[in-house]
């Protein structure tokens, strides 16, 4: 009789009889069942039962006045959901038991075999409605508490599928709805003030047994909400893979279509958890795994060409932006972005200026995107002409540049990035009062860009006209104090324009600069606490280059990350050591121009070095009274001495460093701090070299 009354309230709910089914199953009396000793087809019943009452009280017409009366009602729903949710978890665990033991036993009479068995709707509504009821709700906690038993219990077939479902869901609640201050670990307890509001539980531990979760013995522990996330999607794409369909039957075109849509979401998740810690090469990884099912799906091509050019395998993404623009061959973005990775990282300007073809080719369909594409085929023209060995290559290339750039200010006019590459190749070609004015227009529209205030300081020592130029340089190191690029302009306009004193001041202010955030990044990686530790946010700029600037910089004006918090989450687990290393060997190029300054600055350079004196101090006076401050046609012009020419100055090569100066009259009150920082340079000079310049941006070659 029981039987048939629970099979009766079923029936009653498909029916929409909502509340037939409630009154048929309390004259069952299924809240006073129990499930122990029970076989496997009245375990499918229980669950059934409890899972359609819960179904059918959200769904009956709201009578009830009393507030009170609605929580008993709220209540009594999540008591049947989640104990319909340990009943289907306890009845899938004893029919694995069963089909594995018999290999071929039928389940109450059906021929259903294990292979053939799948999750029903009511089944899977049983194991689904509590932790969906819970963060429909808002309730956090006990969703998350929901998610976390369910897949701590021990893993079945049939619940296979529905795990990876239930671990992309928590790893969603761990992104989106969690902060780093609230997290507690799968194996403690939530805050108190989360316990004190969360801690009933409907379940009565008398009406059914629990199902069997895996044990906790050597078991990984996640310390923050993205740790856990990483390692909940890392197991769902590995399911994914294993699970994917790649083969391209028609007959499985709508299983294919479920595989790509499950993995699809799962990479999404990861890029997004990834990318906060900087782990691209993870990701270009993860994405290359889901090629073999990826056939001709633009967005997973997309993802991993984006994940190689963050993680610098710039050839490879070169060659996926092929694939891409293929598949998709209207769009605009692919080749631009293939045109910026060609010019800037590679260096493969033919390349690149194919790629700026293909977006003009597009004409007015490139929308916004067209002046891109001629600023990219104009940058590519211009480093054509640098590489280019004979004059009148070099001619033709830079005439072309000046059209294609004059053709892309005239499509983007608002468009100050654009205007400051004008500036800087009627600049290169010599033509410095038509950079001026062009530079002008480009601070209008944006007055604190740092590579235009740079641009203009550099103009300005062109003219000679030196103390403005110094003005500009220190009104962008306001807005910009970490850049070492203009801080190694400044460095040069002093010691050209007030002498080397003021230069050495810069300079030590510079290596003190240095020394802060290498010992930051120091502390930051010797940390082993935490996953996330302090550190201080310094954007990295790239100078002065022809390079293709990006669109999704935020480069107009000088922002500052909005949350310390992102940048601690890098920090934590980034593989991406380039700028550690860096700092610890030093920088080449400063330790180069301070052995340059000290050998000129005279006997008063050590005491100004010593006491770091300021811009009045008497320290910082040149030591000839009649020392004339050198052009900027002479770099390397130091003071001399009465009755001293500056053409005793000669140039004599170093063997392991570079070209350095020496002069006729005695320095030795100074020469062993030279010496000294000689000797470091030497030290440091292989391993410097080339990642110092990508990673401050700073140029040796200054091109006015």
């Amino acid at each position: 009789m029981v039987e048939a009354m629970l099979i009766l309230g079923k029936l009653h709910y498909v029916e929409g009889s909502y509340r037939d089914a409630i009154s048929m199953y309390a004259k069952a009396g299924i809240d006073d069942i129990s499930t122990k000793d029970e076989p496997l087809y009245m375990l499918r019943l229980v669950t059934e039962a409890f899972v359609i009452k819960g179904l059918s009280l959200e769904r009956s017409t709201n009578s009830i006045a009393s507030r009170a009366r609605l929580c008993e009602r709220e209540e009594e729903v999540m008591a049947c959901f989640e104990t319909a949710c340990v009943v289907a978890q306890v009845y899938l665990q004893e029919l694995e038991k069963t089909l594995n033991s018999t290999h071929s036993r039928s389940i109450k009479g059906s021929n259903m075999t294990y292979s053939e068995f799948e999750l029903s709707y009511f089944l899977e509504a049983a194991l689904q409605s509590a932790y969906v009821t819970h963060l429909k709700k808002g309730n956090i906690v006990k969703g998350m508490r929901s998610l976390r038993e369910i897949l701590r219990t021990v893993e079945t077939k049939a619940t296979q599928t529905f795990k990876m479902t239930a671990a992309k869901q928590l790893a969603q609640v761990l992104l989106h709805s969690l902060s780093e201050d609230c997290y507690w670990s799968p194996l403690s307890d939530p805050l108190p003030e989360f316990m004190n509001k969360e801690d009933q539980s409907y379940v009565s531990n008398l009406l059914c047994r629990k199902p069997e979760l895996y044990t906790e013995e050597n078991v990984y522990c996640p310390r923050d909400n993205v740790e856990e996330a990483l390692l909940l999607l890392l197991i769902s794409e590995s399911m994914a893979n294993r699970d994917a369909v790649i083969s391209r039957a028609p007959d499985q075109q709508d299983d294919r279509a479920v595989s790509l849509r499950d993995a699809s979401a799962v990479y999404d998740l990861l890029s997004i958890t990834l990318g906060r810690r900087g782990q691209y090469v993870m990701l270009s990884e993860c994405l290359e795994r889901a090629m073999k099912f990826a056939f001709d799906e633009f967005h997973l091509w997309y993802q991993l060409a984006l994940s190689m050019v963050a993680c610098g395998k710039s050839a490879y993404a070169v060659s996926v932006l092929k694939e891409c623009a293929k598949l998709r061959p209207a769009d605009p973005t692919v080749p631009l972005l293939a045109a910026k990775v060609c010019i800037g990282s590679l260096h493969w300007l033919e390349e690149g200026e194919s790629f700026a073809k293909m977006v003009i080719d597009l004409g007015e369909d490139a929308g916004e995107s067209l002046a891109k594409g001629y600023l990219a085929l104009g940058l590519s023209y211009s480093l054509q002409a640098t590489d280019a060995t004979l004059k009148s290559t070099q001619d033709e290339f830079n005439k072309k540049a000046l059209q294609t750039l004059e053709r892309a200010r005239e499509l983007g006019p608002e468009d100050h990035q654009i205007i400051l590459y004008l500036s800087l190749q009627l600049a290169l070609v010599r033509q410095i009062s038509d950079a001026i004015e062009h530079l002008q227009e480009a601070l209008q529209l944006c007055k604190d860009d740092m590579n235009s205030l740079h641009l203009l300081a550099l103009l300005f020592s062109a003219q000679k006209h030196y103390q403005h130029a110094l003005d500009v340089i220190n009104m962008a190191i306001v807005e910009y104090p970490e850049s070492f690029s203009l801080l190694f302009t400044k460095v040069k306009l002093e010691w050209m324009h007030k002498g080397p004193e003021e230069a050495l001041v810069t300079c030590r202010h510079m290596l003190q600069l240095w020394q802060m955030v290498y010992s930051v990044l120091q502390h930051s990686g010797s940390e082993k606490g935490s996953s996330v530790t302090e550190t201080p946010v310094i954007k990295k700029h790239n100078g002065l280059h022809l390079t293709l600037p990006d669109a999704h910089d935020t480069d107009s004006g000088s922002q500052r990350a909005s949350s310390l918090a992102a940048s601690r989450l890098e920090q934590a687990m980034s593989e991406i050591t380039m700028q550690s290393s860096t700092m610890k060997q030093g920088p080449m190029q400063l330790w180069t121009a301070l052995e340059q300054i000290w050998l000129q600055a005279g006997p008063g350079a050590q005491q100004a070095w010593a006491e770091g004196a300021g811009p009045e101090g008497p320290q910082r006076r040149h030591p000839d009274p009649e020392h004339q401050p050198p052009g900027l046609e002479q770099p390397w012009g130091g003071p001399a001495s009465s009755g001293e020419k500056r053409s005793s100055h000669r140039m004599l090569p170093h063997r392991s460093g570079p070209r350095i100066q020496q002069s006729c009259h005695p320095l030795h009150c100074h020469t062993q701090g030279a010496l000294r920082l000689l000797h470091s340079m030497d030290r440091r000079q292989e391993t410097d070299k080339k990642t110092y310049s990508e990673e401050t941006g700073f140029n040796t070659k200054v091109p006015l």
